[in-house]
């Protein structure tokens, strides 16, 4: 079958060819992830985190650069966080490492059984996700925590993209109430439909439309939250089960929106 791309090469004149699409992939994602310099703020914020240090890594290279995702490419959950801490990812250079908020999260994805081990400390600590991808809804860290709408925008692409590569996924943890949001931000371009409505809650299930997957919420594992007990490590593994045991009993999803 012809595509409507090749008609338009084949109609247009000599020297003025569209080019042929690319077939994109996550490593194509991970690769323009590390570049980016798309936000001034950020960019600025974490180069200066990176330079200045915070005591207790002042021996240590940060990272320094935006954080691409990771995990298993075949995972049929896949996990959203907010942004890159300024002295855990955006030192260790991977999602959720190096800091209270990992030590927590990979905790219970290991006694859910979605890690091979409970601690996610630097890059080549040996850790692997089973049937997980975890990323993130901003690759910077931003100051205080705090991005702009437009920094989320700048980012969207990313995890849009990722998400039209994750074939397999049926279910997606957004974990904290601003991941929730970018997550239904490009629903639309990913599985096709309108903007899904819903507010954020921890366990709050959200089906994004008949053979598509189900978008779950969860407190984000901040220190603010897990010192307080308002998530628990039982709360956190409790969900992350409840999430399986939902897409090993359903049918599968649908291929992704064109």
């Amino acid at each position: 079958m012809t595509t409507g791309a090749e008609l338009r090469r084949r109609e247009a004149p000599i020297g003025e060819l569209p080019p042929l699409p690319v077939a994109d992939s996550l490593e194509a994602v991970r690769r323009e992830v590390v570049i980016c310099t798309q936000c001034p703020r950020l960019v600025r914020y974490r180069e200066r985190v990176a330079h200045e240090k915070k005591r207790e890594f002042r021996e240590e290279e940060y990272w320094g650069r935006p954080v691409p995702g990771f995990g298993d490419p075949s995972a049929r959950l896949v996990a959203v966080g907010l942004a890159p801490a300024a002295h855990g990812s955006n030192r260790t250079g991977r999602v959720f490492t190096g800091d209270r908020s990992a030590a927590f999260l990979v905790r219970a994805f290991h006694e859910a059984g979605f890690a091979n081990q409970p601690t996610s400390l630097h890059r080549g600590d040996g850790l692997r996700y089973r049937d997980l991808y975890l990323t993130a809804a901003l690759r910077c860290a931003p100051p205080d925590n705090r991005p702009t709408p437009e920094e989320r925008a700048h980012c969207a692409p990313f995890l849009e993209r990722e998400l039209r590569l994750l074939s397999e996924t049926r279910a997606i943890l957004a974990l904290g109430g601003f991941a929730w949001d970018a997550v239904r931000e490009v629903v639309p371009r990913v599985y096709g439909g309108e903007r899904p409505k819903g507010a954020f809650a921890h366990g709050a299930a959200l089906p994004l439309g008949p053979g598509r997957p189900i978008l779950w919420g969860s407190f984000h594992p901040s220190p603010q939250n897990t010192n307080t007990g308002k998530l628990t490590l039982p709360m956190l593994v409790g969900l992350l089960r409840r999430i399986r045991d939902s897409y090993e009993t359903s049918t599968p999803v649908r291929t992704r929106h064109p």
